[in-house]
């Protein structure tokens, strides 16, 4: 009789262990390698990503985004005297009555320039006010890059506080840059921006500021301040304090109510509120949001 060799079962199943085995570990080699490939196009996204936002963040804080360097006015800004002749202007940085002192680099002429669409925004507060017999008084709009070169430069010149006594009486110079008083850009050189006030009609006669004359803190009560024919919000314009930030619980009812009134106003009319400082709004869907024009201001 013939003897069938039979192959032990426990022999099988070593063999069909080992084929499982291998299985699973090249299984588990594959899946190794397919999710450190995963992640490394998950890494190269996100370096992408991440160098993308970093050359963005550099192309904005440069300059470079959309960066004019118009010699002349574009077209796309306009005088704000040609679309709302009766909104009252007091240019400060063209003259000397203003935190530096002198006239600033760049205002080769007392004239507010703004984008189209700024002004027009502008003038519909104008004629809203107009109807309880006040009007806008603009301090400042566009602000060429140049003039913020200026800034930034005189911050740097410790030796220069003429005008401290009146616009900065309880800050150090040193902390301008730290507290946010004056950055190498601002949202004026962007053309949507304004420095503003309310005054009543009619417009009462403004003392005119000679620079030899004694300064008066931009603290004081409104009958001690210098006298620039302003309704009272509290502080003086361009007063570098916490006193002129739009919340502050340290200014009379008469001085709050007229914040809230004009933060109201400007609001419905498509202007955003800057928290320190009371005076200073932007039109919320500025047309240029990356320029930084630098052509001179003139008439």
């Amino acid at each position: 009789m013939t003897m069938t060799s039979i192959t032990p079962l426990a022999s099988s199943g070593n063999s069909y262990v080992r084929n499982i085995g291998s299985a699973l570990l090249g299984f588990s080699i594959f899946s190794a390698l397919a999710y450190i490939l995963k992640l490394q196009r998950q890494a190269a996204v996100f370096g992408v990503i991440v160098v993308s936002t970093l050359m963005w963040s550099r192309a904005v804080n440069a300059n470079m985004i959309d960066q004019s360097i118009s010699i002349s006015r574009p077209a796309s800004l306009v005088l704000l005297k040609d679309i709302a002749p009766t909104i009252v202007q007091e240019i400060r940085y063209a003259g000397s009555h203003n935190f530096i002192g002198r006239p600033i680099a760049g205002y080769q002429a007392a004239q507010c320039i703004l984008t189209n669409q700024a002004a027009h925004a502008l003038a519909k507060v104008q004629e809203e006010l107009s109807k309880s017999r006040l009007s806008l008084k603009v301090y400042d709009c566009y602000r060429p890059q140049m003039s913020v070169d200026d800034f930034m430069a005189w911050s740097q010149q410790s030796q220069h506080q003429e005008m401290k006594m009146e616009f900065y009486p309880r800050v150090h110079k040193k902390d301008f840059f730290k507290l946010g008083y004056v950055d190498e850009k601002s949202g004026h050189s962007r053309a949507s921006t304004v420095d503003l006030t309310i005054i009543a009609l009619p417009v009462l006669a403004q003392v005119a500021y000679q620079p030899s004359q004694p300064l008066l803190s931009c603290l004081s009560p409104a009958s001690e301040r210098f006298q620039d024919n302003s309704i009272d919000f509290g502080t003086g314009y361009d007063c570098m304090d916490t006193l002129s930030h739009h919340d502050s619980q340290q200014i009379g009812v008469i001085a709050t109510y007229n914040r809230h009134m004009l933060r109201k106003l400007m609001d419905k009319h498509g202007f955003k509120s800057y928290q320190k400082e009371w005076w200073h709004y932007t039109l919320k869907n500025e047309p240029f949001p990356y320029t930084y024009f630098n052509f001179p201001i003139t008439d």
